[in-house]
């Protein structure tokens, strides 16, 4: 099994991804930490974890994807590919609804998104 991925860029940009949705969701989870003034915890606070955790899996899918020996399941893993990038996509776009001073940084995650979507349609077309 293969560890370095064939497409550099795709793989370089989902580690970026990586390293920007955690220094978001740390940045953020200290704005939506606290109980809310109706003794609830913010709901909010969950999408930093699912930024995280989506965004870690970008860069195995990818190596996942370009392992696979027939293509079916190279498109199948691919495929899964693209629903995590839509999923990481959403919650950007739900964390900026949220009362937090990190919503900039948002903005600039779903930018990178964007940039790696483009990415992703051009590696799709070469498994």
């Amino acid at each position: 099994m293969r560890l370095q991925p064939r497409n550099k860029r795709l793989h370089k940009k989902a580690l970026e991804i990586f390293t920007l949705s955690r220094n978001i969701s740390d940045y953020l989870v200290h704005d939506l930490a606290p109980l809310q003034k109706n003794g609830k915890e913010n709901p909010y606070i969950y999408f930093t974890g699912d930024i995280v955790r989506q965004s870690d899996s970008l860069a195995l899918k990818i190596i996942a994807a370009e392992n696979q020996f027939f293509k079916d399941d190279r498109i199948k893993q691919a495929t899964s590919l693209i629903h995590i990038t839509n999923k990481l996509y959403k919650n950007c776009q739900r964390l900026e609804q949220s009362q937090s001073n990190g919503k900039e940084f948002l903005i600039l995650l779903r930018k990178e998104l964007r940039k790696f979507r483009h990415l992703q349609r051009n590696w799709l077309m070469s498994l």
